[in-house]
């Protein structure tokens, strides 16, 4: 693939006289077409000549012109008879040089392809409800400059206390900091967010977003300063979602853990259980806190065995008065019974990841 730095001349000449607005139409609508484009480049798309269709098809970029490469090469066909010499291919909207028979590479075409393909992830996120394939971090100059400027790195060791961080208490929301305090230190949710493994694309998605917010709850918790934290923006956007929480009143704690995993949910792209994959879901909040409560009953007539499955966050647990005091009156530890409550013996205390 030749890069346009050492030179070719005949993609620098069209773009200068006639820029790349040809290419971001092609590559929008061609080469990431949305669900209803497919259609129309499923029917349009095949070669002029032979009416095939090609894996290797390429669109002139200068006129409207589908051509296949191979076996008839009927592309090159057509740029000799116009002289129209750069075509776009449609499987991966690279620029082809008939003149130079080679592949250009232009960091302004990387750029444009860059920006159309996150806008396609963002439909296809918040429009489709898709789950959306992890992007990699990639930093910019000025992170490449700061990580150079502060080459020391701090490890979580069993002995360290960095995460060890307090919350200030805004008004009674004491109900939240217990909540966020068992979230920051729950390693599997720690892993997902500082490895960067949520991305949104756009400051405006960002503002709204409670997992990105979530994500820099963890930063700063991991960041090494040991000031408390003031968590008033994640307190906004869990009242914005969760409107039944918004004032500055006590609430119930397990409601407010209930309702954040709900909104994180809902924000990371979740999917709804349906009757064929009940409780399945990718998303890192149903890996780390959900499970699927299976309920067998057979009939004693005809021994028919009825199967429902039902996806659970949460578990209530119902502890008569004799395990919580004892004849005294004073409470008893109850570690016991929710240890054998909970032991791997019963298949639905078990996260989901677990039972596949």
């Amino acid at each position: 693939m030749s890069e346009v730095a050492k030179g070719c001349s005949h993609y620098l000449e069209y773009k200068k006289v006639h820029g790349l607005q040809s290419y971001k139409i092609i590559y929008r609508y061609l080469v990431k077409p949305s669900s209803e484009a497919r259609k129309l480049k499923a029917k349009t798309c095949v070669c002029h000549v032979c009416h095939c269709f090609s894996s290797r098809l390429h669109t002139c970029l200068s006129c409207v012109y589908f051509g296949c490469s191979d076996p008839e090469n009927h592309m090159y066909i057509h740029v000799k008879t116009t002289g129209h010499i750069l075509a776009v291919e449609l499987n991966y909207g690279t620029v082809f040089c008939f003149k130079c028979r080679d592949y250009i590479y232009d960091a302004e075409l990387d750029q444009i392809s860059r920006e159309i393909d996150q806008q396609a992830v963002h439909k296809q996120f918040f429009e489709r409800r898709q789950p959306v394939a992890y992007v990699a971090w990639e930093p910019t100059k000025a992170e490449i400059e700061l990580l150079r400027q502060n080459p020391k790195r701090r490890k979580v060791e069993p002995d360290s206390t960095i995460g060890l961080r307090g919350l200030y208490n805004l008004g009674n929301t004491c109900f939240m900091n217990s909540i966020l305090q068992a979230l920051v230190h729950t390693p599997v949710l720690r892993d997902y967010f500082l490895s960067d493994k949520h991305r949104c694309y756009s400051d405006a998605m960002q503002r709204q977003c409670v997992v990105c917010e979530m994500g820099n709850l963890f930063q700063q918790f991991y960041s090494g300063q040991c000031t408390p934290h003031v968590p008033f923006k994640l307190l906004h956007l869990v009242w914005t979602h969760a409107r039944h929480l918004a004032g500055y009143e006590q609430q119930d704690a397990h409601e407010f853990f209930i309702a954040t995993l709900d909104v994180l949910h809902h924000h990371s792209g979740g999917q709804t259980p349906t009757v064929t994959m009940p409780g399945f879901c990718s998303c890192i909040v149903d890996q780390t806190f959900g499970g699927r409560l299976q309920s067998d009953v057979t009939c004693q007539t005809c021994r028919t065995v009825s199967t429902t499955v039902d996806p659970f966050r949460d578990i209530s647990l119902d502890l008569a008065a004799s395990m919580v005091t004892n004849r005294t009156g004073t409470p008893t530890d109850i570690t016991g019974t929710c240890d054998t409550v909970l032991s791997p013996a019963w298949p639905w205390a078990v996260p989901s990841g677990y039972l596949e």
